[in-house]
């Protein structure tokens, strides 16, 4: 029989899909119960945005501080120095102090959309605070005897790299015992018991729990949700036109809310639990729609989403310029734009630099492509012609590139 959490922390992490695996479940929701936890999830700065794939992850903080503890978002400034090998193919690349630093402002700035870190009530924290200072002969004795490599070899991250005869450089084979570092750091300072974090980061979670057994014989948890893949198969957070960022500035609230809104039928219950903070019976009513209904239901997760991201008018003026791209025909000033400047179009520019360069394909060929196979719209009426030139006088007023169904943007040239 499935444990049956008494917390309200873990009770929501069941029933609405959140939890894959605890170390101890029993254990943490008698924790649980007893007074406030401090739980973290890292992140490591290895782009200037977080994006979808981070999202379940972060509503877990959220529901955390909802239920009356504490999050913790730490963020990787020295472990993304030595970067995580897990599941990985190849070594990521190195990032310069700088970028990292960037990176941390712009993740940062999505964080800041869903936990509340005044007076205390989440943390954002660094890892190079602790681990850029670290004497490297006394962190080997006092910390790396801990580790058997033996052990750290059967772990599936690892061993999966190393049984596909896959380079592992001996500066990702630190990773793990930085990670474990850092959960006996944040126990430390910030009497963190609760590691949290995708699957795939289960090997290292434990990691931290044994180390922090053996140095100071305290128990600490684990908790990891699943990784997530749509209904048809795809890494939950990829589209047609790459990752989805959570920053504004990379992907706009428009495009942001259209990625939900093309939920597929079958995905959309589920996403609607883990994604928006609606009642789960009402998630299990709206998902079990079906025709021309449920897209009322994606809609609601659409809208649900990209408020708690980027604010309830960003939402209300995304499903505007939808209703009024797909219902009405017309051109909505909110879709994704690109200015050209006049002299950009003095001498005439071709349909197919105008849609690699609106986003809506990654290069001429595949323009050529979505244009030869009947994907490509101007104005909404079909493009048959990959020569085509549009002059200043074409570009008067605003165009609309489609490509396929879904996928908008506008043309227009600077006054």
């Amino acid at each position: 029989m499935t444990y049956q959490p008494k917390s309200d922390f873990l009770h929501i992490m069941q029933a609405r899909g959140y939890l894959a695996d605890c170390t101890d479940i029993e254990g943490l929701d008698t924790a649980l119960r007893a007074g406030q936890v401090t739980a973290y999830i890292g992140y490591d700065a290895t782009a200037k945005s977080l994006h979808v794939g981070h999202l379940l992850n972060i509503m877990m903080l959220r529901w955390l501080q909802k239920c009356g503890h504490r999050p913790i978002t730490l963020m990787g400034g020295g472990t993304t120095k030595v970067g995580d090998p897990s599941f990985r193919s190849d070594e990521r690349p190195l990032l310069s102090p700088d970028q990292i630093a960037a990176n941390i402002n712009g993740m940062n700035r999505v964080f800041a959309r869903y936990l509340a870190y005044e007076d205390g009530g989440a943390l954002m924290l660094d890892n190079a605070e602790w681990l850029d200072g670290l004497n490297y002969l006394d962190f080997l004795r006092d910390i790396g005897r801990h580790f058997s490599v033996n052990r750290m070899l059967s772990f599936e991250s690892v061993k999966s790299r190393l049984d596909r005869e896959q380079s592992l450089s001996f500066l990702e084979f630190n990773y793990m015992i930085l990670q474990a570092y850092d959960f006996l750091e944040l126990y430390r300072r910030h009497g963190c018991v609760l590691q949290m974090g995708g699957s795939d980061q289960w090997g290292n979670i434990v990691s931290g729990i044994d180390l922090t057994r053996r140095v100071i014989d305290t128990q600490v948890y684990g908790l990891t949700s699943p990784l997530l893949t749509t209904s048809d198969g795809r890494k939950m957070g990829k589209s047609a036109g790459g990752a989805v960022w959570l920053d504004g500035d990379l992907l706009s609230p428009y495009e942001f809310w259209q990625f939900w809104r093309n939920t597929t039928d079958a995905d959309t219950g589920r996403f609607l639990k883990l994604y928006t903070e609606l009642p789960v019976e009402e998630c299990d009513r709206l998902g079990a729609l079906e025709g021309s209904e449920i897209n009322e239901a994606k809609i609601i997760l659409a809208n649900q989403v990209t408020t708690l991201l980027h604010g309830t008018e960003a939402a209300q003026a995304a499903e505007a310029t939808a209703r009024e791209v797909f219902e009405r025909g017309g051109v909505g000033d909110d879709l994704p734009t690109l200015d050209l400047t006049a002299a950009e179009v003095a001498g005439g520019i071709s349909i197919v630099q105008l849609i690699v360069r609106a986003g809506l394909a990654k290069s001429g060929k595949e323009a050529k492509r979505l244009i030869a196979e009947n994907g490509a719209r101007l104005d909404d009426a079909p493009l048959t012609d990959a020569g085509l030139m549009l002059d200043a006088g074409a570009l008067a007023s605003p165009i609309k590139l489609s490509a396929g169904k879904k996928r908008h943007a506008l043309v227009r040239v600077a006054g």
